[in-house]
């Protein structure tokens, strides 16, 4: 099944009814003003038709649909899923399923559950995951900073490859990449435990969108982390010369002043 954006060229397209307001006739060639291929760069730019290769699909338990699934490159599948659908079962279930091992990933969530940590715990334990970034609510915080934010604390933070950063945040995605180069994107309706309603969900293998998901939660990591990492490698040299930098500015500004 394909995914497009339409035509604009398409006479099929309609404005309809708007409950009896008169509406101007749309011409959309106007739209000709933005560039094409052949024009100078400019800020705006036409939309761009994308194909993707998909397939609609309904469920109700979350292991029979990770094993179900089958997602190569460049495919996603959209799906409703029942009350009873665990989404944390899913995670689990997919790497698991089908052997893979996600170098990093990044979940952010409104709320989740127990049996949801130990689900991560056992990825990370077990070497599906390498890398674990989780985002919550502020709402959760306040929730549960006396019983599972510290139980978070204790089951995940293993060997400094933990992250949790707290923020005001309603977001329900998942994205991370495997050893293996795929980067697959899951973002819908649907927190990590189960709310008892039909919720939805997109899975996709798409660089582009997991590059874009990758930056934006980054900069919430970056910003809202509370563990303290060590800095290693690179980047602790960067840190320590950019500090002697800044003495010695310190000291030259002083040196001017007296």
């Amino acid at each position: 099944m394909a995914h497009a954006i339409f035509d604009d060229t398409d006479p099929r397209i309609s404005v309809g009814d708007f409950g009896g307001m008169d509406m101007p006739d749309l011409d959309l060639g106007m739209l000709d003003f933005l560039p094409g291929d052949d024009t100078e760069a400019t800020r705006y730019t036409l939309p761009r038709r994308m194909e993707a290769r998909g397939e609609m699909v309904t469920y109700d338990n979350a292991v029979k649909l990770a094993r179900d699934l089958r997602l190569d490159k460049g495919e996603r599948a959209d799906c409703f899923v029942s009350g009873n659908f665990i989404f944390g079962d899913f995670i689990e279930a997919f790497l698991t399923s089908h052997n893979a091992c996600a170098a990093k990933m990044t979940i952010s969530t409104l709320s989740l559950n127990q049996d949801n940590v130990d689900s991560l715990h056992n990825l990370l334990t077990h070497g599906y995951i390498q890398e674990l970034n989780l985002i919550v609510s502020v709402y959760f915080w306040g929730n549960e900073r006396r019983s599972l934010i510290p139980y978070i604390y204790r089951e995940l933070d293993i060997e400094d490859r933990f992250q949790l950063a707290v923020a005001d945040i309603h977001t329900k995605t998942i994205n991370f990449e495997t050893l293996g180069g795929r980067k697959i994107v899951i973002h819908g309706s649907a927190n990590l435990r189960s709310s008892g309603n039909i919720e939805q969900f997109t899975i996709e293998e798409n660089p582009t969108l997991y590059a874009f998901y990758d930056e934006h939660y980054g900069r919430l990591l970056a910003k809202y982390s509370t563990i303290n990492k060590p800095i290693r490698g690179s980047r602790a040299w960067e840190v320590f010369t950019r500090m002697i930098d800044m003495l010695d500015q310190k000291k030259r500004h002083n040196g001017i002043r007296k």
